[in-house]
């Protein structure tokens, strides 16, 4: 074939991913549009923490907190105060120039463009047409992938973390590593998830003796715990007490070491706190006992495969939506898969049975409002991991 009608088949191929892409977002963005109370919803919450900083108020005063809800809402809040580190709120602010309709909208189609952008950029690290061909298709199974499917309808935050540990596994690739840090920093924005992965993605950093890395995760929260001065002197004292009371109120029914604890000890506040400690610090132990073992061996987004599932189970509260960051170890099984099989039927399989089980546990989660089930989604993603490790490689010709 020419080299032009070979340029033509691709500028075509391009057009039509594009296109089906567009009318894929549009249609999702519009469906969550019409069919969710957003004012119910996480997104409503993030959107008025902005709109109160413009508007020169605090999302941490409970009394404008309140105003905030009845006037823009006119809904009661579910929490006293803004649950999330004030810096969030200050980034947030452009949103708050929107209408919460407005914004909702947006917010759907910057959070699936985000996603496909992840994905997108990780399969052209194959540079093969075999992985080139699976950006539509996959997209399709991540936007019924349970946790995606929820976080696009509450609006959640895990498409912005998402984009903050892909640009973070950028950076160190490039070997820019104080501003990786510095990114990775910004994991804070939702601390239960954000600690978790600064440990073990911290314990590997000092282990390598990266010290540029840990430099910019210091120098990143040093610039979060500024921003967040410059709003309010206080924020610090007001996140924790309101992030304890959350908290309490939300063991035992989330797919986490300590909910798992607190079950096992039926509530004893010694039994739990004993059992979570203990089996928070085994799985960081084991995990960062793996990753140095093997650190001459694993890349760096091999590295957030295994820190990011780990990293749910051992903290102390996140929901099944916050599973979103999965996408990186999904796309490394999915393309690993079809580079060992030489075909896409594995790499299939895999995606129904990750969509079947957690929209499963999703329905769990409806029906019980415990979130215990998604424990499984995290083992599944495991599983795979291992399998596609493991795999010896065909030598078939490629597909």
């Amino acid at each position: 074939m020419k080299p032009s009608s070979n340029k033509l088949l691709q500028v075509v191929g391009v057009i039509v991913t594009l296109a089906l892409l567009v009318a894929l977002f549009q249609w999702r963005a519009a469906q969550n549009l019409t069919r969710q109370n957003y004012y119910s919803s996480n997104f409503f919450v993030f959107w008025l923490s902005g709109k109160l900083i413009l508007e020169d108020q605090s999302p941490y005063d409970a009394s404008q907190w309140s105003n905030g809800h009845e006037v823009y809402g006119s809904i009661t809040p579910r929490e006293p105060t803004f649950l999330y580190p004030l810096p969030l709120a200050v980034f947030l602010t452009p949103l708050g120039l929107l209408t919460v309709g407005q914004a909702y909208f947006l917010w759907q189609w910057l959070s699936q463009s985000a996603i496909a952008i992840v994905v997108y950029f990780l399969f052209k690290r194959w540079n093969t047409m075999a992985h080139n061909r699976l950006l539509v298709p996959v997209m399709l199974f991540l936007l019924f992938f349970g946790p995606i499917y929820l976080s696009l309808q509450i609006g959640s935050l895990g498409p912005l973390t998402l984009l903050l540990i892909f640009g973070t596994l950028l950076l160190l690739d490039s070997d820019h590593k104080i501003a990786a840090g510095v990114l990775l920093a910004c994991t804070m924005f939702k601390p239960p998830q954000g600690i978790m992965i600064l440990l073990l993605c911290g314990l590997v950093f000092l282990l390598k003796k990266e010290w540029k890395a840990i430099l910019g995760i210091a120098f990143g929260g040093f610039l979060l715990l500024l921003i967040g001065y410059i709003v309010d002197v206080n924020w610090i004292s007001t996140f924790l007490q309101s992030s304890q009371a959350a908290f309490d109120r939300r063991l035992g029914v989330q797919s986490t070491v300590w909910s798992f604890s607190y079950l096992a000890c039926g509530g004893d506040s010694v039994c739990y706190y004993a059992l979570g400690v203990f089996g928070m610090l085994a799985l960081l132990t084991t995990t960062g006992w793996y990753l140095w073992k093997n650190r001459e061996q694993i890349s760096n987004w091999q590295m957030f495969n295994v820190v990011l599932p780990v990293s749910f189970v051992a903290t102390l509260y996140l929901w099944a939506y916050d599973q979103i960051l999965y996408v990186l170890p999904i796309v490394w099984i999915i393309g690993t898969l079809v580079e060992k099989t030489k075909s896409y039927v594995f790499a299939i399989f895999f995606l129904i049975i990750l969509d079947l089980f957690s929209f499963f546990a999703l329905a769990q989660q409806a029906i019980t409002s415990s979130d215990l089930w998604s424990l499984g989604t995290t083992l599944l993603v495991l599983i795979f991991l291992g399998l596609a490790s493991w795999m010896k490689p065909k030598q078939n010709k490629a597909i």
